[in-house]
């Protein structure tokens, strides 16, 4: 078994319409089950979910993927990915005892 690592993915690209990019969202939260949220704009969304994988890099490398991989399945819109963040679970819950930075919203909502 492998190590979960909390990952945050980070799109843009052409402005769509919120409620296309919130549907596309849902659709992806069923496609992929460890997504724990996602925030979105007409221009940008950013998810955030748990991956099992032995290092980090194999993390990184399935999170650069992971919007074109659902693009199809979830209506995803042809954005491209401008940022990503791995972190080990001990990283994660570190920064969630912090007052000042929000682990985050469950579900899906707006910027």
């Amino acid at each position: 078994m492998f190590p979960f690592w909390h990952v945050t993915l980070t799109v843009a690209g052409e402005p769509v319409s919120e409620p296309e990019i919130r549907l596309a969202l849902d659709h992806l939260s069923h496609d992929h089950p460890f997504l724990l949220s996602g925030r979105y704009g007409v221009d940008r969304a950013e998810v955030r979910y748990w991956e099992e994988a032995p290092d980090a890099g194999t993390v990184a490398s399935l999170a650069l993927r992971l919007w074109d991989d659902h693009k199809a399945s979830s209506l995803l819109p042809d954005w491209h990915v401008v940022g990503v963040e791995v972190v080990d679970r001990d990283t994660f819950h570190t920064r969630g005892r912090t007052p000042l930075a929000p682990v985050s919203l469950v579900g899906v909502a707006p910027f």
